[in-house]
C-alpha cells in the first residue's frame, strides 16, 4: 500500500491511497475459505462447496469490505504519523470509472487542513478584570438577613410593616392557590404595603401580580407557579391572612456565632462582618472570572483573523449530517457552526502553545474538592478520605460527568493563564454596581 499527499493550497489537501493485490489477498482467501466451511448450499455437503462457487457468490463483498478496512486502519495512521492537523475527516472524491473487477485500486481523499495563527495573550487592547467588593452597605444587609433567619417569631393580632405574614394567594381562572409566608419588605410599593397594614387573621387582601415584589424572581415561588408563568402574569390575586407573625432579630452573640461557622471561630461581631466579606468576594470571585473568561473568548473570536477551508467545511457538513442536505442547507449550518468552531481552534492553539494538559489525577482532586464542597451544603464538613475516592471514582466513572469536570478544570486554567499573561485593567467596583455595569 502506497499513500501520498498532494497539497492543493495552505487549507486544502488531496490524499491518494494506492492497494495492490498482495495488499488484500491473503486476508481476502483466509475469509473465503472459513465462509467455505460453514457454507449450506443446496446440493453440497457442507464444507464442500467449490471455492469457486464461494468466490462468486461472496469473493466481491469480502474484499470490498477488507479493502475499506485496510483503507480506514491506514489512512488514519498515516494522517497521525505525518502530522496533518485536518478538520472534520477526509472525504472520498467521486470516481466515475472506478472498477472492483481490477486487482489494484487507487483512491483519493480530500482533506481540509486547519489554518497556522497566533494567538498573542497579550492583547492590544487591555480587558476589565472586575474585583468585586462586599461593602459595608451589603455586608450589613446580610447580617441582618442572618439575624432575621435565626431570630425568634412572635405571633401579633394585627399586620405591621415590619411584620410576616402567612396566608394563601388564590385565582381561580389561572388555577393558583397557595399557602406562602411573605415577608412585607419585599413588596416593591408602600400604597400595595399599606393594604396590610392592620389587617387581622381572616381579612383579604387583592393585589395586582404586575410588579408586586423587589425581586421579581419571588412571584413564582410565592405563588407556586412557573418562573416562565410568572414573568408574564398581570392579574389580580386573593391574600387570605392565616397568621401574622413579628421576627425579633437573633443576637450577635457567641450562641449564634458557633452555629453559623462552628465553635470559636469566630467570637465578636467585627469578625463576623470580615467573614461574611471574605465569603462573598470569594463568591463574586467566581463570577469575575467567568466574565473574563467570556470577555477574553470574545475578543479572540474577533480579533484572530485566518482562513477556514469553508467549501470543504460545507461538503464535509453536507455528506457527515444524520439527515442529507442541499448545498445551501449546508452552507447555512456552516454558518452557524462557524465561529464555535473558530474558537476550537484558537482555544486549541492557546493549549498548545503554553503546553496546558489536564493529568487524570488532577482532575481526581477537582472531583474530590467539588464532591466535598456539594457534602459540606448538607452539613457534612470533614469527609473521610476513602469516601471522597470511592464517589469520585463513580463520578469520573460517568462519561458526561467526567467531560463536564475536565471543562470546568480546563476553563479554571485558563483564567489562570490570562490572569498571569493577559494584558488586563483591574477594575474594583461593589457587586450591585458590577451587576449595573456589566448586565445592565
Amino acid at each position: 500500500m502506497n499513500i501520498t499527499t498532494e497539497k492543493i493550497d495552505e487549507l486544502n489537501a488531496v490524499v491518494k491511497v494506492a492497494i495492490t493485490k498482495e495488499d488484500y489477498q491473503d486476508k481476502v482467501d483466509s475469509i473465503l475459505k472459513d465462509y467455505r466451511k460453514q457454507a449450506n448450499i443446496p446440493g453440497f455437503r457442507k464444507g464442500h462447496v467449490p471455492m469457486g462457487l464461494i468466490k462468486k457468490q461472496y469473493g466481491k463483498a469480502v474484499l470490498v469490505d477488507e479493502v475499506n478496512k485496510l483503507i480506514q486502519d491506514n489512512l488514519n495512521k498515516y494522517l497521525s504519523e505525518e502530522k496533518l492537523d485536518v478538520l472534520g475527516n477526509p472525504l472520498p472524491k467521486q470516481q466515475d470509472s472506478f472498477d472492483w473487477d481490477t486487482e489494484e485500486f487507487a483512491f483519493e481523499f480530500e482533506l481540509g487542513l486547519a489554518p497556522d495563527f497566533e494567538v498573542p495573550l497579550k492583547t492590544k487592547k487591555p480587558i476589565t478584570y472586575f474585583k468585586i467588593i462586599a461593602d459595608t452597605k451589603m455586608v450589613n444587609e446580610q447580617v441582618e438577613r442572618i439575624q432575621g433567619q435565626y431570630g425568634k417569631l412572635i405571633s401579633k393580632k394585627e399586620v405591621g410593616e415590619k411584620d410576616e405574614v402567612t396566608g394563601i394567594f388564590k385565582n381561580k381562572e389561572e388555577e393558583i392557590e397557595h399557602k406562602t409566608t411573605l415577608s412585607l419588605s419585599t413588596i416593591d410599593t408602600k400604597k400595595v404595603t399599606d393594604s396590610f397594614l392592620g389587617k387581622k387573621v381572616g381579612d383579604l387582601v387583592t393585589l395586582k401580580t404586575k410588579g408586586l415584589f423587589k425581586d421579581t424572581g419571588l412571584l413564582s415561588s410565592l405563588l407556586g407557579i412557573s418562573t416562565e408563568k410568572a414573568e408574564k402574569l398581570n392579574i389580580d390575586v386573593s391574600f387570605t391572612v392565616e397568621e401574622i407573625n413579628e421576627r425579633e432579630p437573633a443576637k450577635l452573640d457567641q450562641e449564634l456565632f458557633d452555629k453559623l461557622f462552628g465553635k470559636g471561630v469566630i467570637s465578636t461581631e467585627k469578625e463576623l462582618k470580615n467573614k461574611i466579606k471574605e465569603d462573598s468576594e470569594k463568591q463574586f470571585e467566581q463570577q469575575a472570572d467567568q466574565k473574563l473568561l467570556n470577555d477574553v473568548t470574545q475578543y479572540f473570536i474577533e480579533n484572530t483573523k485566518f482562513d477556514l477551508p469553508t467549501g470543504f467545511l460545507t461538503k464535509w457538513i453536507q455528506m457527515t449530517g444524520e439527515n442529507p442536505l442541499t448545498e445551501e442547507e449546508a452552507s447555512e449550518e456552516f454558518e452557524k457552526s462557524e465561529k464555535g468552531l473558530r474558537y476550537q481552534l484558537i482555544e486549541g492553539k492557546i493549549l498548545k502553545d503554553n503546553n496546558i494538559q489536564i493529568q487524570f489525577d488532577e482532575l481526581k482532586e477537582f472531583a474530590k474538592g467539588f464532591i466535598k464542597s456539594q457534602m459540606a451544603q448538607y452539613g457534612q464538613l470533614n469527609p473521610e478520605e476513602e469516601e471522597l475516592e470511592n464517589i469520585a471514582a463513580r463520578v469520573l466513572g460517568n462519561q458526561d460527568e467526567a467531560k463536564r469536570l475536565s471543562e470546568q478544570l480546563m476553563s479554571q486554567k485558563l483564567i489562570a493563564l490570562y490572569k498571569e499573561k493577559g494584558n488586563l485593567n483591574t477594575k474594583e467596583l461593589p457587586y450591585e454596581k458590577f451587576v449595573s455595569e456589566v448586565y445592565g
